[in-house]
């Protein structure tokens, strides 16, 4: 009968004072202000001019010894510099003592709140009575903080104890709070051990608190992959839904914050650790959070190192070994990962925020419907800067790059645009809003009022008055300036929750959580009408700054060192002015303090940036007054003196003295030179090692360099265009207009000299599969992958790069090269021309043709000579399709009229005629019949000791010549045709373009009959294939087959060649057979 009453007498009584603890004393500031500045006791220059007295040096050892107890009678030797000093000690150590005093009797406060609300059996969900839940777990982690803070106190018991004392010499007594203060401090040297005990009562209503955070923290807590996928916070990934209420039930949690949040999961957790062992979505919760931190906030810049303390909890509580395993795996994860997925997570946002800022900038009226996703992402944003700021000077580093981070200016930065504009379009959210809570938000309160099924009295008035404030709101108080003021109503809800939480309600929350959800998205409403200020304070303080000073100074010259950042170095002056936010009305004499610091640094910030301004505006005003110097008559004396003696013959000066430059010389347009220079320092080619940059890197480099000069316009008149323009057309040359290399020069001569000649050595095949140069497993590894620099996305940027005229200078450099093994070719033929000729007309005389073969030399010389000209004009031709694609994509309609013109042109057109055709044809691209290039080269080596028909008998000899040689090519190992490449590894399937193009310019040259003289070469060589068919020779027939299909190839490859007159030379079952058989055993040769 006596608990019954007392239950009822409690479950009266609480509801004032609950409300009146949760309101009020949650937010400690003053306390943990001083218990702070009472803990920098340690510092020598911030004690206590007591405590670092030499004279009272033994006295405070002797209390220390002693404390609690009191001994003052035997010990008057040792206290006798106390006894003088007392009166003194009692004054300037009473703010000290008191603050202890303090602490002490929140504590019993607490502790008789959290007694009164297991007692009443409160129902916490954050989810439904969010304001009862957070404030009550934000009541228990600031009580906990507090009495960490208090343990960490050196001097703490040397404090009290030397007040005790001085107040019993004065009075005869100690002071009345003492033995209770004593012993608080004693019985707290370990505080989270003495509170885990203390919470065994608690542990119910704790555990039901952080458990309702499952659906709230996993969701918060998500990777950038994750929010990307999601497309968080975007407000044009669904444009038929921009105009839509961002709408959530749970409407504040979802920018609350995840620094409270892990703070309530891991100390709560640590107070009710028994729940971890019984229930799997506290453990879960629990083990989430410690891999995505190291070390916890407890007031500013004091941080606690989550891991090792739980360890050392845990270590000595039986049956937790499963506990301290997860402990050790989770701080191996944070350590390991955190720091990556943190870096992550901070570069997903600065592209969010930067898009939500600038869609909000042209569309502010988005500020209405898409609020929460703005709060949102400063909570998002806010809680990424801290996280780093606290975990780059405490976190154990395995990758000192996950915490340095350059770009940290640019999401400030954008933060601080959010933040303006919604300062800026408060009435426009105003307006939405107060419509919102009139139309919408009163009609459907009102529904889920009529539809309870009980509601007391005092409930029912309390919803009531809801409905009917927001049914009188209209848009003309908002255009009339009436101050709103919605915090009265707040509160109502606030005790409502505690009304409807106990578990005799009447009306019980916990069994109308819609009501709950409702009422939380209202009073985000009205937030959002008289609140916004407050709100981005909640959202977006970044007033820690403040305690963080080195690294905040650190982070500002990071930013002003890196170019593409300074832009953002406004964000820091801008940051000062959040740190007021740190301070509290209960704790006036801090704002002079924290005042003068934000004052000193947002003037230092703005003196430097002021300093980086002034000194590139002085370097231009020093260069021009060299300039206007040089003008000055007493300069052109030297002038007129060399000009005088140089019409005499006379000698002046010393020999080496360098010339003088003369006015004028800064006209020649250095500013481009830098530029020119710039660009070809971007390749980054070094002759030593033949090392060069992807064409693909340095296009993104030259268009990130024009993006950059481009945003010089915005302040000067410079017509940036022009000169990359002019810069760019220069690069496409072989030289620069100062006689420098351009990387038309350096990248042509790379591909010459390093890949093609690598691809000569054996070390590299064409793969016609891929289109693309590929390497070839050998001992000795290339320093670079060959198709990383010619698949056709490569070539496309060497073509973007080197435009129509470099790509022409790039052709004419092969086609170089293709005319020296030409010319070399010739001498072979020469050297053979006797057998050649006789083979040419005995190609149906087997026996006559094997005898006249083996009387000819250099026979491999001539198949690699033809097979390098095949690989260069197989470069050539990716070259030529990957400029046509770029001309296609810039100038489609101009292409697509040469392209006709080409196709049409009558067979009967006048060869000079053609080959201007064909010409204009490859200069965009486009492949041509006969390559005018290779004409072109091939006709500068007319030799004049050589008739016209000496050198036509020598073409139509050399292409005799390849025929006859084509059957030495199956006894190569490297010979064998592979079907996934289309091609052979030793790159005799280039073979086939080189025939052609060889052929078709020779006999262009030579006006002869291109058809008739590959007619013949395909009949000399059919001739000369057939018979290794009837060889016996394993090693000479081992890729016989290989080898038969260059003639497929060779015909496919020609205009002038058709399949029918191949079947007349060469039967094509033997075709389909070698087709068969290369397949067959490329199958083979794979399993």
């Amino acid at each position: 009968m006596k608990n019954h009453f007392m239950l009822q007498k409690t479950a009266s009584n609480w509801r004032h004072f609950f409300l009146i603890i949760l309101v009020t004393a949650v937010d400690l500031h003053q306390i943990l202000s001083s218990i702070a500045g009472m803990k920098a006791c340690g510092d020598p220059k911030a004690k206590p001019s007591y405590l670092i007295d030499k004279n009272l040096e033994s006295a405070v050892k002797f209390i220390v010894r002693k404390f609690p107890a009191v001994e003052t009678r035997n010990n008057n030797q040792q206290l006798a510099q106390l006894q003088k000093e007392k009166s003194e000690i009692l004054k300037n150590l009473a703010l000290y003592y008191f603050t202890f005093v303090d602490v002490m009797e929140f504590k019993d406060h607490v502790c008789e709140l959290l007694n009164t609300i297991d007692v009443c059996q409160v129902f916490f969900d954050i989810t439904v009575n969010f304001d009862l839940t957070k404030n009550y777990l934000d009541l228990i982690i600031t009580y906990t903080t507090l009495m960490i803070l208090l343990s960490r106190i050196e001097e703490r018991k040397a404090i009290i104890g030397l007040y005790n004392y001085a107040h019993e010499m004065t009075h005869g007594a100690s002071d009345r709070e003492y033995p209770r203060l004593g012993q608080m401090i004693v019985d707290y040297e370990n505080p989270l051990k003495k509170m885990m005990e203390e919470f065994v009562p608690h542990s119910k209503s704790l555990s039901d608190a952080l458990i309702s955070l499952q659906m709230v923290y996993p969701r918060r807590n998500l990777s950038a992959d994750q929010w990307r996928n999601a497309q968080l916070l975007s407000l044009i990934s669904a444009p038929s839904t921009m105009l839509n209420p961002a709408q959530s039930d749970t409407m504040p949690c979802e920018y609350l914050s995840l620094d409270a949040m892990e703070k309530w999961i891991i100390f709560g957790f640590i107070l009710c650790h028994g729940v971890l062992n019984s229930d799997a979505t506290a453990l879960n919760l629990w083990k989430l959070a410690l891999q995505s931190s190291s070390c916890l906030a407890l007031f500013r810049d004091e941080v606690f190192h989550i891991h090792k303390a739980a360890e050392d909890l845990f270590v000595n509580i039986r049956g937790y070994n499963k506990r301290i395993n997860d402990i050790r795996e989770c701080k191996e994860a944070a350590v390991s990962h955190a720091g990556s997925m943190h870096r992550e997570r901070r570069k997903f946002l600065r592209s969010a925020l930067k898009e939500l800022a600038t869609v909000l900038s042209d569309q502010p009226g988005l500020l209405g419907p898409k609020a929460l996703f703005v709060f949102m992402a400063l909570s998002f944003a806010r809680d990424e800067i801290i996280w780093l700021l606290r975990h780059a000077d405490n976190m154990p580093k395995k990758s000192a790059d996950d915490f340095i981070d350059k770009h940290i200016a640019e999401l400030i930065f954008y933060m601080e645009e959010l933040r303006a504009h919604v300062r800026k379009y408060g009435p426009v959210m105003q307006r939405y809003y107060v419509q919102y809570l009139s139309g919408f938000d009163a009609v459907v309160l009102n529904e889920l009022v009529q539809n309870l099924s009980v509601c007391p009295e005092d409930e029912s008035i309390i919803m009531s008055s809801f409905v009917n404030t927001m049914t009188s709101l209209s848009v003309k108080q908002v255009e009339d300036g009436e101050v709103f003021d919605f915090r009265g109503m707040r509160l109502d809800w606030f005790r409502l929750q505690a009304y409807t939480s106990v578990s005799k309600a009447s009306l019980g929350l916990a069994d109308h959580r819609e009501l709950g959800k409702m009422m939380n998205t209202i009073i985000f409403h009205t937030k959002m009408v008289d609140s916004l200020v407050e709100m981005l304070v909640e959202t977006s303080d970044l007033s820690i700054f403040c305690f963080y000073s080195r690294a905040f100074e650190k982070m500002f010259q990071q930013c002003l060192e890196l170019p593409s950042q300074s832009r953002y170095s406004i964000a820091f002056p801008l940051l000062c002015t959040h740190f007021m936010s740190c301070t509290h009305e209960l704790c006036p004499e801090e704002r002079h303090h924290i005042g003068d610091r934000s004052l000193s640094l947002c003037n230092m910030f703005l003196d430097e940036m002021a300093k980086q301004a002034r000194n590139l505006i002085t370097d231009i005003c020093t260069e021009q007054c060299t300039l206007s110097d040089q003008l000055l008559p007493k300069h052109c004396a030297k002038t007129i003196s060399q000009a005088v003696n140089k019409k005499s013959k006379k000698q002046t000066g010393k020999k080496g003295e360098p010339e003088r430059e003369k006015p004028g010389v800064e006209s020649m347009r250095k500013n481009r030179l830098v530029v020119t220079k710039s660009i070809v320092g971007m390749t980054m080619y070094n002759q030593a090692t033949q090392e060069i940059a992807k064409p693909s890197e340095l296009l993104t480099s030259v268009r990130a360099y024009m993006t950059v000069l481009q945003s010089i316009e915005n302040y000067v008149q410079i017509d940036i265009t022009r000169v990359f323009n002019n810069v760019l057309l220069q690069q496409t040359q072989h030289l620069d207009s100062h006689g420098e290399p351009t990387i038309t020069s350096l990248y042509t001569n790379w591909y010459l000299e390093t890949l093609l000649r690598q691809v000569s050595n054996g070390h590299i095949a064409y793969f016609p599969a891929m289109k693309a140069f590929v390497n070839l497993p050998t001992e000795n590894e290339l320093t670079f992958n060959a198709e990383e620099y010619s698949d056709i996305s490569e070539m496309r940027a060497l073509s973007e790069l080197l435009g129509p005229y470099g790509m022409k200078f790039l052709s004419e450099s092969l086609m170089w090269h293709i005319s020296s093994q030409v010319a070399e070719l010739k001498k072979l033929v020469v050297e053979n021309v006797e057998v050649l000729t006789q083979m040419r007309t005995s190609f149906d005389k087997p026996d006559q043709m094997a005898a006249l073969f083996k009387r000819l030399s250099s026979v491999d010389s001539v198949l690699k000579r033809m097979t390098i000209i095949g690989v260069i004009l197989s470069f050539r031709s990716l070259a030529q399709e990957a400029l046509r694609d770029v001309l296609s994509y810039h100038i489609p309609f101009l292409v697509s009229s040469i392209e006709d013109f080409k196709d049409h042109i009558p067979r009967e057109t006048d060869m000079k005629v053609a080959m201007n055709v064909y010409e204009l044809s490859s200069a965009a691209g486009l492949p041509c019949e006969i390559d005018p290039a290779l004409v072109v080269a091939l006709s500068s080596q007319k030799s004049e000791n050589i008739s016209p028909e000496e050198e036509y008998k020598i073409a139509c000899l050399l292409m005799v010549f390849v025929a006859v040689s084509l059957p030495t090519l199956a006894s190569n190992v490297m010979s064998q045709y592979s079907p996934a490449i289309e091609g052979h590894c030793n790159n005799i399937h280039c073979l086939a373009k080189a025939i052609n193009q060889i052929a078709a310019a020779l006999f262009t040259i030579h006006k002869g009959s291109i058809e008739d003289r590959l007619k013949e070469f395909l009949a000399l060589a059919s001739s000369s294939l057939l018979k290794i068919g009837q060889e016996t020779d394993k090693t000479t027939t081992r890729n016989r087959e290989s080898v038969y299909l260059l003639l497929d190839m060779i015909v496919q490859e020609s205009p002038f060649l058709t399949m029918d007159l191949l079947e007349s030379c060469f039967p094509y079952v033997l075709l389909r057979n070698a087709y068969h058989a290369v397949y067959k055993q490329s199958v083979t040769s794979s399993a």
